[in-house]
Parts: C-alpha cells; structure tokens; sequence
C-alpha cells in the first residue's frame, strides 16, 4: 500500500484527536487556545489532503476510506466535549443533530454503495457550506474566550446552531436524492 501526502494529512489528523483533548482537559489558562489551535489545523488539513490529492492525482482507496473516518471522529470527539463542559439543553441537541446525521449519511451512502448508486449521494454544495459553519463554529466554541471585546463563544454557539439546521438541511438533500433507489421495488412480493 502506497502512503500519499493527503492520506499522511489525514492520519496526522486522527493523532490530532487524543492530543487535542489532552489541551482541551490541561489546567492552563492558554489550553482553550491550543485546543482550538490544534482543531483550526485539523480542519485546515482536511481541505489541504483533498486539495493535494485532486491537484497532483494523489488519490489512494484506503485515503479514500480514512478521510471521512478522520473528520467524523474529529467533529465528534469535539462536540463531546463541549457539551461536557457546557451541558445545556441546545449545545446537547445541536450535538445530537450532527453526529446523528453523520451516522445516518454514512449509513445511507453504504447502502447506496452497495446498490451500485453511491453517485447519488455524493457530496453536494449545502454539504460544504455545512462543513464550513460547522468547523468554525466549534473552533471558537474551543477557544470560548472573548476576542477584543468579541463574543466569541456566544456567536459560535449559534453558528453551531446554523451549522446543524443546514445539518439536517443537506440531510435531508441525500435522502430525497436517495428515495427513489431505496424505495424501489416496495409492494412487490419479493420486497
């Protein structure tokens, strides 16, 4: 198995998981800013691996597989914790909307796969838009700090919020895109 630049970006990133809660948890008053320092290169790396792969052809199928693996676990184990550390009722939901799209997509584009129609699903633009929303949303929720008189952590809160309604929005995108295939066939005696 050939090692590409972007898949050793994306596996930089998964190591970039335990470290970055390790700053998340440290007693300093510079770990929120580590935490989401190592979360803004995190996310930075996930547009770089797939911007090298697509310039220089450096595409590979287990790069392929991890890539998406990587930003998952990413974006999870950092909602996790910071509804550890702000446990209220909308952090909690928006968490929920967003891991729980994410498993239901990855699910839907399995089984698309598997029916010789993973095309589609493909990544659609509201899929971007989301991604972007929703990593900026959570580096400020780890920096949580006011920037220059900036409420930083109040706007990401919200931008969080946007984050998951286009969440369910591009969620529900695949879905439609994906209904007629998962629906064909019902009523038939051999459905």
């Amino acid at each position: 198995m050939r090692i590409t630049i972007p898949t050793m970006l994306t596996m930089a990133r998964i190591v970039m998981i335990p470290v970055l809660v390790v700053c998340f948890y440290l007693p300093y008053k510079w770990a929120n800013v580590a935490a989401a320092g190592l979360f803004a290169l995190a996310s930075i790396t996930d547009w770089l691996d797939g911007w090298i792969a697509r310039r220089y052809h450096q595409y590979s199928a287990f790069g392929a597989f991890l890539d998406p693996v990587a930003d998952k676990l990413m974006v999870a184990v950092v909602l996790l914790i910071i509804v550890q550390k702000h446990p209220t009722l909308w952090m909690a939901l928006w968490a929920a909307v967003i891991i729980g799209r994410e498993i239901a997509v990855s699910a839907l584009r399995e089984w698309m796969a598997e029916l010789g129609q993973r095309a589609k699903v493909k990544v659609a633009a509201i899929g971007k838009f989301k991604t972007v929303a929703q990593m900026v949303a959570l580096t400020g929720l780890l920096y949580e700090d006011n920037f220059f008189g900036i409420p930083v952590f109040k706007i990401s809160d919200y931008l969080l919020a946007v984050a998951a309604l286009l969440t369910l929005w591009s969620g529900l995108a695949y879905l439609m895109a994906a209904w007629p295939t998962l629906t064909e066939g019902e009523g038939h005696p051999n459905s």
